[in-house]
């Protein structure tokens, strides 16, 4: 049986946040959007569904119980998700919180321009509100 790990882009653009039930939960270090991004620990799946009956419906509430909370914290206007996986081809989940005032509004996050790194202050104060509106430990 083959063992999960995550991919090396993900571990690099990004801070880990914790783990759900069926997923790692990561923040994507770019400060222009509250991005968080759910990784599902299965070995060898790229794609949903690959995931058994049990696992997608475990993504699927963990994805809601995610872009609830994000929406809530982050008050934004739109919530995107996302399963590209064109460049890690590992199956992980966007959630991007979208305001009309944000640097790609109304079009899509992806492609638009670099990530801008979050200072570490706030990157770390990211983490713990995703930590504690999720209910992971730290």
């Amino acid at each position: 049986m083959e063992r999960f790990e995550l991919h090396p882009l993900l571990a690099a653009d990004c801070r880990p946040v914790g783990d759900l039930a069926l997923s790692h939960v990561l923040l994507l270090n770019d400060c222009r959007y509250p991005w968080a991004i759910l990784v599902p620990r299965r070995a060898a799946v790229r794609e949903i569904y690959q995931l058994d009956d049990a696992d997608r419906r475990c993504l699927l509430e963990e994805s809601c119980l995610l872009g609830e909370f994000m929406m809530r914290a982050f008050r934004g206007d739109k919530l995107n998700i996302g399963a590209l996986g064109n460049l890690v081809p590992q199956l992980h989940l966007h959630h991007v919180i979208r305001n009309e005032a944000d640097p790609a509004w109304p079009g899509p996050v992806w492609g638009h321009s670099a990530a801008v790194p979050y200072a570490e202050g706030l990157l770390a104060e990211r983490v713990a509100l995703l930590r504690d509106g999720l209910g992971l430990e730290g």
